[in-house]
């Protein structure tokens, strides 16, 4: 028997669809069609879920003979009815929305305790801004804790599911939609206190407290903002499908197990991210060459170092090199994004 034989008769016992099995792996229709027309091949992740649904072994799927075996235990099986979230992902896109506005809230609030600080001596002899210093990078580093290893992990949900078929309802999109509207109202409005309270505050003896204050508010309000955002994201599932090719590499895009039609479109977006990746960078190298031309142009002009006056002169605006091209490389990424060939 094949391996096309033995797919076909183990989803045929357990009365399954093409459609319910792909929502098992996690992947299209398309792919298990594909799969028993002998015109594609699974990879080894989706042949071990294979095993695991069908309750079997690897060998016995691949090379043996299951049509006369009687099953073990039922196998995993997917209702009739609308489409259902049989991989995690709004549990995962849930959890990726605490972590990383929380990772961003923290980072701010460091900022917002350290200034408390600034200007403190921790010791007679050491550095007035060391206290403040420590407690923004200690805040930076919490922060960090959390962002990298949700990125991380969305990264890896990604490639073990690069296809998620649409299971959101109108009502759960139309609800997202509310919260955020909200999330954002509430966001910018625990910022606005922060704000009034700094305007009434800042010629008094209280205008330091009052910026700290304003910056702790800020992190609040910058959590609910970006928790409420990624909230909403999480429902279009269309986008999340798209996204794949932002977060892979053209290597693991061609080796999914998609239709090759959807495949195409991957690999069509991944390269032209990478022209426009290319583009910048080619910029930014460009911007930094200036940058540095305008802070040494004193010397190029025959002046010895000791003699330069570097708060005045050419040197004096060598920063300018590097916002100019950010905002070129901004100008330069709409306008290929905008003529690209679909």
């Amino acid at each position: 028997m094949s391996f096309r034989d033995n797919l076909q008769h183990l989803r045929a016992m357990r009365n399954m669809t093409q459609e319910q099995l792909a929502m098992l792996l996690g992947v299209s229709r398309q792919s298990v069609t594909k799969w028993e027309a002998e015109r594609a091949y699974p990879e080894m992740d989706k042949l071990l879920k294979l095993c695991d649904i069908f309750d079997c072994t690897l060998d016995d799927l691949v090379k043996g003979d299951l049509t006369a075996r009687p099953t073990a235990r039922p196998a995993a099986t997917v209702p009739q009815g609308a489409p259902q979230d049989v991989c995690g992902y709004d549990e995962h896109m849930r959890r990726f929305a605490r972590k990383v506005p929380t990772g961003i809230a923290i980072i701010v609030l460091g900022a917002g305790i350290g200034s408390l600080f600034e200007g403190q001596r921790v010791l007679p002899f050491a550095n007035p801004d060391a206290l403040f210093m420590g407690i923004l990078l200690l805040g930076v580093l919490a922060g960090l804790a959390f962002i990298i290893p949700a990125g991380m992990e969305h990264s890896a949900f990604q490639k073990a599911h690069p296809y998620i078929e649409d299971f959101y309802t109108a009502e759960d999109k139309s609800a997202a939609g509310r919260r955020l509207a909200c999330g954002v109202v509430g966001g910018v409005g625990v910022i606005f206190v922060g704000v009034m309270g700094l305007l009434l505050t800042e010629d008094g003896p209280h205008g330091n407290l009052a910026a700290s204050a304003l910056i702790m508010l800020a992190a609040v309000g910058a959590w609910l903002i970006v928790h409420f955002a990624l909230m909403y994201n999480r429902t279009n599932v269309a986008e999340y499908n798209k996204s794949v090719a932002d977060d892979l590499e053209l290597e693991e895009i061609a080796n999914l197990t998609v239709e090759e039609e959807y495949k195409a479109a991957l690999l069509q977006k991944k390269r032209h991210s990478q022209k426009v990746g290319a583009v910048c960078a080619v910029i930014m190298l460009a911007a930094t060459a200036v940058g540095l031309l305008l802070l040494f142009a004193p010397l190029f002009g025959g002046q010895n170092i000791d003699d330069v006056d570097w708060e005045s002169g050419g040197s004096t605006y060598f920063w300018l090199a590097w916002p100019i091209g950010a905002l070129l490389c901004g100008v330069a990424a709409i306008l290929m994004n905008a003529f690209r060939k679909e």
